[in-house]
């Protein structure tokens, strides 16, 4: 069943219909179903097949951390707060129930037994052999018991505060302690510090990996940690809290610092969700529930981890090249010659890198080049992500070592990144780069970088573009498109958009880009009705669009209203998307596919059609309420025909024929595989990222 939010009457449209928009967390669960498949897949190498059941598990866990709070505070109250209803957050939980339920039967009645077959076994403690047994308990006692502090609950020892996520034991308890007290419940908090998976020593004559989870070697020896009484019941646990950070912008006066204090809190949020063991008793779970303050609908009984995020540990501890994807390197940028001058390049014309077949390495280069070139008089730079111990930020710093002008806007509201960002922040300012954090209310979610350089007694401008994150690690995972350009009309756009940034004086008139939250949410929606007018009149009008989420009503109703109009409209969507397609007398002209592959698609292209004219633009934005008119966000236009011809046929074309890792959205708000062909003979599987990835790089694809 799919679930629907009904919509205002189109305005201007014959069909006076409302929509019936699909609902946006409906479609987020929708989504993360469909990754979930590729745990499933048996031509998935098995180590990433498990990997793939644990990114739907951090997944879930950011969903619960960023989304479900107002459906379960309007639950609470027992009234309507807006969407959120009793209903809403009774039909959430129900599917979440069922994605989570399907998760585990792969995990227990696919993948183990697979995992066992190849020689990789978690032992439980039932069935290890004596010397097994000595070695857990050697290292119970050694490792783990130390660091264990059992907290008997008494009116002087309440209940302690749990932190999110954190994995814990609730035993009960037999006898008295030692104050003649019957204290039967006691908690006992894991710390975060201690390994989830440990490789137990190898069978003699056996070439079988062994391991144990952290969890099953407490378990083993709760015993141990209340001598004089006898653990009766048991159970992990653990509480997924509410973890988006709720700033005042217009109260505070030093952002960072507010951060700061907030970040110490997030642990400690709105509890939303209880996981604990599936032979968890009655007794306990009500206990815990009534301590957490949730709804029977809160909880969550699972038969194995109770985080299988985890599972990455386990992964990573297992050597078995033939157990993974093959490695893949992507190819030096096909528009670049290795060693190349990149000011010397760009003065011939734009750069397009599509990352990763073309390796991100190249953008690396780049500022690398400026912060070397001691004609390089200033960088400017956005930083919303960039990872851990990053080589950018190095160079940041050493630009300001060499005496250029660093210019640094760093979002410090980036999602669960605030407090790498505080500290790349600090240590930008710590050398004297100029540091400023974007606009009061707004997240700078732009990517940009620009270089002011002086070249025979003149300053001329270099810049880098994307639709993804200056970070070298996610660049190898995720498709992006990179851009690199010396065009003195969008280069003179982004040192506007800086300087607006910095000073937040108004923003002068730009020559190409399209900024968000002025400007590319209504130029988006008249570049769709634009295309609408021009088949009302007969017209060549075709639009597509690549992206990750569609969820802005305002941006979906042009679509439909334009698709009625006569527009054919194909959308490639990797997430969320709250348009309804294919539906009768609705959306006819419109199809949406998701691709779902070894890579997350990332990269935003928009394809518009006008009376045969086309007009293609990259951009760091979703069409997303929020990207449009809460943050800072750019668009920019890809003019040069034969890039743009690369663009089309890269990143839409390749994937409208994918019919692997493609998934359909049907009528009923459904996605179904994308088929493999009609006619007698079914067609070749055919994967876009394997295309793409065959077409650059020189490893073996699976």
């Amino acid at each position: 069943m799919a679930w629907f939010t009904q919509s205002e009457p189109m305005s201007g449209n014959t069909h006076s219909q409302k929509i019936p928009f699909l609902d946006r967390d409906h479609s987020i669960l929708a989504f993360n179903a469909r990754v979930m498949d590729w745990a499933r897949r048996p031509d998935v190498p098995l180590l990433e097949r498990l990997r793939y059941l644990s990114i739907v598990s951090s997944n879930l866990d950011e969903f619960f951390e960023v989304r479900v709070a107002p459906h379960l505070t309007a639950h609470h109250a027992n009234e309507q707060r807006g969407l959120y209803t009793v209903h809403s957050y009774d039909t959430l939980s129900q599917r979440v129930h069922e994605l989570v339920a399907q998760q585990y039967a792969i995990y227990n009645d696919e993948l183990l037994p697979l995992l066992e077959r190849k020689g990789i076994r978690l032992v439980p403690h039932s069935e290890r052999n004596a010397r097994q047994k000595r070695w857990v308990k050697d290292y119970f006692v050694r490792e783990v018991q130390p660091l264990l502090l059992p907290i008997g609950l008494d009116p002087a020892h309440p209940f302690p505060q749990v932190a999110n996520k954190s994995l814990n034991f609730i035993v009960r308890l037999t006898g008295k302690d030692a104050f003649g007290r019957e204290n039967e419940v006691a908690i006992v908090k894991v710390p975060r510090i201690l390994p989830r998976f440990l490789q137990m020593p190898p069978v003699k004559g056996s070439r079988q990996l062994h391991f144990v989870s952290i969890s099953s070697l407490i378990r083993s020896h709760l015993n141990d940690l209340f001598p004089g009484r006898q653990v009766t019941e048991f159970s992990q646990f653990r509480v997924t809290r509410h973890s988006d950070l709720a700033v005042d912008e217009e109260e505070v006066k030093n952002l960072r610092t507010a951060l700061r204090k907030g970040l110490q809190q997030r642990h400690f949020g709105q509890a939303l969700r209880l996981e604990v063991s599936a032979g968890c008793s009655d007794y306990l779970a009500r206990f815990l529930l009534d301590q957490f303050g949730l709804p029977e609908q809160a909880l969550y009984r699972v038969p194995g981890p109770v985080n299988l995020v985890r599972l990455n540990q386990l992964i990573d501890r297992v050597d078995q090249p033939s157990l993974r994807f093959a490695p893949y390197q992507g190819a030096w940028p096909v528009q670049l010659t290795p060693g190349q001058s990149f000011f010397d390049r760009l003065k011939q014309g734009d750069v397009l890198i599509h990352q990763p077949y073309e390796a991100f390495d190249a953008v690396l280069a780049f500022l690398r080049e400026a912060v070397e070139d001691p004609n390089v008089l200033a960088i400017k730079q956005t930083i919303y992500r960039t990872g851990a111990r990053s080589e950018l930020m190095e160079l940041l710093r050493e630009a300001v070592r060499r005496g250029k002008e660093v210019t640094a806007v760093v979002e410090l509201k980036a999602r669960f990144d605030e407090e790498a960002n505080i500290s790349y922040a600090e240590r930008l300012e710590s050398v004297g780069a100029q540091v400023v954090y974007g606009v009061v209310g707004l997240k700078t979610h732009a990517k940009m970088l620009l270089v002011t350089r002086r070249e025979e007694g003149q300053l001329r401008r270099y810049a880098h573009l994307s639709t993804g994150n200056y970070n070298p690690n996610t660049a190898r995972l995720y498709t992006d498109l990179s851009y690199l350009t010396a065009d003195d009309a969008l280069t003179a756009d982004l040192d506007q958009i800086f300087l607006h940034l910095a000073s937040q004086n108004r923003l002068s008139r730009l020559n190409k880009v399209l900024m968000a939250p002025f400007h590319l949410h209504k130029a988006m929606i008249d570049r769709v009705d634009a295309a609408a007018a021009a088949a009302r009149e007969g017209k060549d009008a075709r639009i597509l669009l690549k992206m990750n989420a569609l969820t802005d009503e305002p941006m979906a109703r042009a679509l439909v209203l334009a698709s009625q109009s006569g527009v054919k409209i194909d959308l490639i969507v990797r997430g969320a998307c709250i348009l309804p397609a294919q539906v009768p007398g609705l959306t006819e002209n419109i199809r949406v596919r998701s691709v779902i592959g070894r890579l997350l698609e990332h990269s935003r292209v928009f394809l518009f059609r006008v009376a045969g004219e086309d007009e293609l633009w990259l951009s760091s934005a979703d069409w997303m309420n929020r990207n449009m008119l809460r943050r800072v966000e750019l668009a920019w236009p890809v003019t040069d025909p034969s890039m743009r011809h690369r663009l089309v046929d890269e990143c839409i074309h390749t994937y409208l024929h994918d019919n692997r890792d493609a998934w359909l959205l049907n009528a009923d708000g459904q996605y179904q595989p994308a088929p493999a062909g009609g006619g007698r003979q079914r067609a070749a599987p055919v994967s876009a990222q394997a295309v793409l990835m065959a077409r650059y790089g020189s490893a073996r694809v699976t």
